[in-house]
């Protein structure tokens, strides 16, 4: 069962076909069509696993109307053990298809998640952080004898503790979030309205449907345009909805057909963002390392240069090897601009200036300036 995409992003180019599985809903149990998947072949895995609720009895509201919750035979399993041992063979299957600087996302609420979260520990899967998700219109306790639970928890992973080169894109949500730091609680409210898909009886098509803005906000986060999201429990394809529409690739497995069905359709109607919008804000940890010696190989200073902090109380002379030397100390430009302030440490790209008429410039503007050109060639 494939899903056609309109174009992939130009950020991303493919040396090779796409592979069959590519932008497909594989329909069939998630470790089975796991297997059939190449080694180290996603970016990304999210994963919303069944919660295992071990609801007693029928929930109803104050005016005796029933509650429609999840009594749905895929979320029953007979005990703790036999869901740990599930737990475990799903994430062992997505572990092997994860690449090696990929991450895992899995949500759950509190009956499993804690579950899921020793499972992946002993797996090897390092924790980098857990995301509350407060809904912002929750279900309400109608039995009045526990809080309401108006929050799940996903938990953020690399696929190992010694990974280092994972998606964060943290430029890039912070300018989402009028520039300040994402923090780990994110309010958002159910699904419901427009979005939420109904069969045609006006009945939901899948009771726990999760919201496009979550996933949207995942997908920023930790993914690329181009990368590939795996969900191994598709349901009626909000990853690959929004994976679609923000340029990035998906595979889903899910072994309900009439859920697959919902999901094909509802991605057929999506339309991607055009390529320009899809650039994804970076920080300078993330452009090319330019050495200061380049600066001087590109003749943009020259041997003997004096550099300045930016008030002009310290002086510092630029040497042919690109070292700095002051007052008969030599090293680097973080060296001497530590050393002149009497610190341990200096950022120099930033602490020395080069005079340009009467004013003073970072000497930061000048690598911009051979990064700029790397990127226009």
């Amino acid at each position: 069962m494939s899903v056609k995409r309109k174009g992939a992003p130009a950020t991303a180019p493919h040396q090779n076909p796409e592979p069959a599985w590519l932008d497909q809903i594989l329909l069939g149990d998630c470790v089975a069509e796991l297997e059939k998947l190449p080694s180290a072949s996603v970016d990304v895995v999210f994963a919303d696993p069944p919660y295992n609720l071990q609801l007693e009895g029928a929930l109803h509201r104050p005016d005796q109307s029933k509650v429609d919750a999840v009594d749905d035979a895929w979320d029953q399993f007979e005990s703790f053990a036999a869901y740990d041992a599930f737990t475990r063979a799903w994430l062992m299957a997505c572990r092997r298809v994860l690449k090696p600087s990929g991450t895992l996302w899995v949500i759950g609420s509190y009956h499993n998640i804690f579950r899921v979260g020793t499972v992946l520990q002993d797996l090897g899967f390092w924790v980098l952080n857990d995301v509350v998700w407060l809904k912002s219109n929750p279900m309400p306790n109608f039995r009045g004898k526990r809080f309401t639970n108006a929050h799940e928890t996903m938990i953020w992973a690399s696929r190992d503790r010694k990974a280092k080169s994972y998606t964060f894109n943290y430029e890039a949500l912070k300018a989402f979030n009028d520039d300040l730091q994402m923090r780990s609680d994110w309010t958002l409210p159910l699904c419901t309205g427009g979005e939420r898909l109904k069969d045609g009886n006006g009945q939901k098509v899948h009771p726990t449907q999760k919201p496009e803005a979550l996933l949207y906000r995942v997908l920023l986060s930790s993914t690329n345009p181009g990368d590939v999201v795996l969900d191994p429990f598709f349901g009626t394809g909000t990853t690959g909805a929004v994976a679609k529409r923000l340029g990035r690739h998906f595979v889903g497995v899910e072994r309900d057909r009439a859920y697959a069905d919902a999901a094909m359709s509802r991605i057929d109607a999506v339309e991607p963002a055009p390529d320009m919008a899809l650039e994804t804000t970076k920080g300078k940890r993330a452009q090319p390392r330019i050495p200061f010696g380049r600066l001087l190989e590109a003749g943009l200073i020259a041997p003997g240069t004096e550099l300045t902090c930016a008030k002009g109380r310290n002086t510092a002379v630029v040497r042919a090897d690109g070292s700095l030397e002051t007052g008969g100390v030599t090293g680097s430009i973080h060296k001497i601009g530590a050393h002149v302030q009497g610190l341990d440490a200096c950022n120099g790209w930033t602490y020395w200036h080069f005079a340009e008429g009467k004013a003073r410039r970072p000497i930061d503007d000048l690598r911009q300036v051979i990064r700029d050109g790397m990127a226009a060639a």
